[in-house]
Parts: structure tokens; C-alpha cells; sequence
């Protein structure tokens, strides 16, 4: 059975951040998740989550928000 590795809140915020500043070098979305995804070691669909995440919780995209935002707002 695969262990679930957990990723601290720092590292997603990276991995996102990182996403966000290489989107201009690939095709789609989904090419800049892969290439960073290679990276930093997670799957490209978990990255893609939190890169998903985060753009509902800065209002980039439609749908609910972080419980986290919620409470720190």
C-alpha cells in the first residue's frame, strides 16, 4: 500500500507560486503543472488541485474557498 506523504503549507505555496511564474513559457496550464510537478516531486494532479485551489482563493475562479481564508478573513 502507498503511504500518503503529507506537504507542508510552505511547500504548496511555493509549488504554486512557481506554477504561476512558468505559465508563460508553456502552452496550457496543465504543461506548466507537469513540467514543475517533475520538479519538486508530486503528482501533477495533486499540484494542479492546489494551483486550482489557490485560484478560488484569490478569486480567480469560480467556486468554494479554503476554509483557512475564510478564517483569517
Amino acid at each position: 500500500m502507498k503511504k500518503s506523504v503529507k506537504f507542508s503549507p510552505e511547500f504548496r505555496e511555493r509549488a504554486v507560486r512557481m506554477v504561476t511564474e512558468c505559465r508563460a513559457d508553456h502552452p496550457s496550464l496543465w504543461s506548466s503543472v507537469e513540467s514543475i510537478a517533475a520538479k519538486i516531486g508530486c503528482t501533477s494532479q495533486t499540484l494542479l488541485i492546489w494551483v486550482r485551489q489557490h485560484e478560488r482563493d484569490s478569486g480567480q475562479r469560480e467556486g468554494p474557498i479554503h476554509q483557512s481564508v475564510t478564517e483569517t478573513s
